[in-house]
Formats: C-alpha cells, structure tokens, sequence
C-alpha cells in the first residue's frame, strides 16, 4: 500500500527520484573506481596477497561498527542530511587511497571508507523509499541498476586510466572531485523527510524486531552470495569450470550483466507477479544457477548458471528493503539499518569462510554451501504474507 501524497509533492516525484538517483549512482562510481585501482595500490605499496587481503577487511569492518551509529543517526536527523554528510566523507575519503604510503595509512583509509559508506548507503536507500512512496508501481530495483551501471562506468573508466598509466593518486583525486561537486548541487534536491516522532530506543548492538528478521535472513542469504561471487565466480570459472583466464573475467562480466539487467526489468515484473513471487523465484535462480555451475562444471554451463545467479541477486535487497520501509515503528532508516546489520554480516564473513572450505575440500564443495542461502531464501520467503501486486502508472509521473 502507498501513501497518498499532496499534490505539490507530486509534482516534484520526479525531481526526488532523479536526486536519490544522483546519489546511487556516485555511491556505486565511487567503490568501483577505488576497487579498479586495488591491484595499482597493492604494487605501490609493495603488498603481498596475505597483506592485501587483511588490510582489505578494513574496509567491511568500518562498515560494521558504524552501523549501529548510523541507525541512531537515522533516527534523529533526516536521511537526507546524513546521505550529503555520507557522500561529502565518502567522496572526500576516496581521494585518500592513492596517497597513502604504508599498509596502517591504507588501512585507516579503508575503514573511513568503509565508514562513509555505510552512512551513504543506508540514508540513500531510506530516500529511496520515500520516494518509493510517491509512485504507485515499484521503482526500487532501478535505483539498485543504476548503482550497477555505475559500477560498470568506474572499472571502464579505471580500465582506461590503468591503460594509460595514470596514478592511482590522480585517478581518484579527479573522480572524488567530480563526485563532490554532484553531491553539493544535487544534495538539497532530495526529499526532506524527517525523523520519526520520539523513536524506539535500542542498544548500539541489538537484533532486530521478530517482525524483521525474516528480512534480514534473506538480505544475509542474498549478501553472501552476491559478495561470494565478486571474490570468487572467476575464479572458481578459470580452476574449476577449466576457463582461460581471459574467459574468467568475461563470466565475471556476464554475471554482472546479468544482475544489472535484473534490476532494470526487476520494477517491471514486479508489477507483474508481485513483491512476494520476484523474492521466491529469485531464490530459485540463485539455487538452481550455482548448482548448474557445480554439477555441470563445464565453461559454457558455468556461465549459464552465474547468469542465472546474477538475475537472482539482482532484485532481493532492493525489494526487501522496499517492504521493511513500510513499518509505521521507525522511520526507514533505522528500520534498514536494522536489517543491514545482519544482512552485512553476509557480506563481510561468508566469503573468506568459502576460502577456508575451499582449502580444506573443494571450490565446488565451498559453491555447495553457497547454493543453500539460495534455498534459504526460498524457505524465508515462503513464510511472508501476500502483497499487493503494483498498480499501473495512470498519472503523468516519470516511468522507470
């Protein structure tokens, strides 16, 4: 059900949604363009791979802890506010990387990225939802595809500056100071919500209401995969599915294809088939596209079954967000930072644990496991109530 609202916010449904859209897309600009420039950083600083992988987790860890500090945020100031506060950090953090001449300085860096970030994210998706709310069809997964499109922007650009031996230093001192500009001009653009009416206080580090933890399992199922295929589809591809290396990261390529697509045509069929139907075959995607790569270890069914994990993916944060945000309780802030809380911990522990098995058995018996939060998502899904099926657009309001 969405909220009726007054004409005059109507009339600037439009300017809202382009606003938050400006804001997803720095996010996902952002992250890929430091993620593009990790292996120029690792040969700057003279890391090796054990050093680069313990000063990455910075990064998640910053994230983490600043979780509960961003839902208390959320909770007493506007999302508006706290996402230009994120996004003036995050893009003046972003400078950083390449300047720092030490493992501790990198390691700083990271976790005031990972910092900003989580304040960025979080505030961005509860404007999200607001402005969810001003159409009466589902425009959640577009946002979420134009952060990916974004993504593809940064390594392209990244690509080309690697190319042509721009330092890392340049590279993302030029993107920071573009970001940043966007940010100022389009920062006072977004919705002005504001806080919830004397809201529910909570410890720093609690779970989340019964209500919720259906929705944070399934964001933990779908975290851990979706982050368990950045660290490792290529490869699992190149050592197990016997790709060249070349081919590794074209089905790298392809999975993130894939998920893009998804979020695109995700409003559509959402429309379509309803929140409640999206959630529970994108389970099955996601189950029934690892265990092709795992029985069928062969290049071309490999790359059929990351497709299908990708289209999987794609949709479910998003969607679950947009049903959370509509608890009356707390404000969407709290409420998804609430549910990013668990949701995160998927993102951060389940890939390294899918090394240590790898290492102790099989990549593929690793890929298993993997296939099971796909399982997961289908059993916590079955258990939701019925939604309502999105209504058409009959007004003059942008489409997706």
């Amino acid at each position: 059900m969405f909220i009726e609202i007054p004409q005059a916010t109507e009339a600037n449904a439009r300017q809202y949604r382009t606003a938050v859209s400006v804001f997803f897309f720095i996010s996902g600009l952002g992250y890929s363009t430091w993620a593009s420039r990790i292996p120029s950083i690792q040969q700057q600083l003279h890391l090796n791979e054990a050093q680069l992988g313990l000063v990455l987790l910075a990064l998640p860890i910053g994230l983490m802890l600043t979780m509960p500090i961003t839902g208390r945020l959320l909770g007493s100031f506007s999302s508006r506010k706290i996402m230009v506060i994120g996004a003036m950090v995050f893009n003046l953090v972003l400078s950083l990387p390449g300047f720092t001449t030490s493992l501790w300085q990198l390691a700083l860096t990271l976790f005031c990225f990972g910092s900003s970030r989580n304040l960025l994210n979080l505030s961005m998706n509860a404007q999200a939802v607001q402005v969810q709310h001003m159409y009466p069809k589902s425009i959640m997964t577009t946002f979420h595809g134009i952060w990916s499109i974004a993504g593809s922007t940064g390594a392209g650009i990244g690509y080309l500056m690697v190319s042509m031996q721009v330092a890392p230093s340049w590279h993302m001192l030029i993107i920071s100071g573009l970001l940043l500009v966007f940010t100022l001009y389009y920062g006072p653009r977004n919705y002005p919500d504001q806080p919830v009416a004397n809201p529910v206080k909570k410890p720093a580090f609690s779970l989340p209401d019964k209500s919720l933890l259906r929705f944070s399992f399934i964001c933990f199922a779908c975290m851990a995969t979706e982050n368990t295929m950045y660290d490792w589809s290529s490869i699992y591809f190149h050592k197990v599915a016997g790709g060249t290396a070349t081919a590794a990261t074209a089905s790298f390529m392809t999975y993130m294809a894939a998920m893009t697509l998804g979020r695109f045509a995700g409003d559509r069929l959402v429309a379509q088939m309803g929140i409640k139907n999206m959630l529970y075959y994108s389970g099955w995607l996601i189950l029934s596209g690892l265990l092709l790569a795992i029985l069928l270890p062969h290049p071309v069914t490999t790359a059929i079954g990351f497709i299908f994990t990708g289209l999987g993916v794609s949709c479910i944060v998003p969607l679950v967000f947009s049903l959370a945000g509509r608890s009356r309780d707390a404000n969407s802030g709290q409420t998804l930072a609430s549910i990013s809380t668990i949701g995160y911990l998927g993102f951060l522990i389940v890939p390294p644990l899918v090394g240590f098995v790898a290492q102790a058995t099989h990549l593929r018996v690793s890929f298993g496991i993997m296939a099971l939060c796909g399982l997961l998502i289908v059993l916590m899904v079955s258990g939701l109530p019925e939604t309502k099926r999105e209504a058409p657009v009959q007004d003059t309001r942008a489409d997706s």
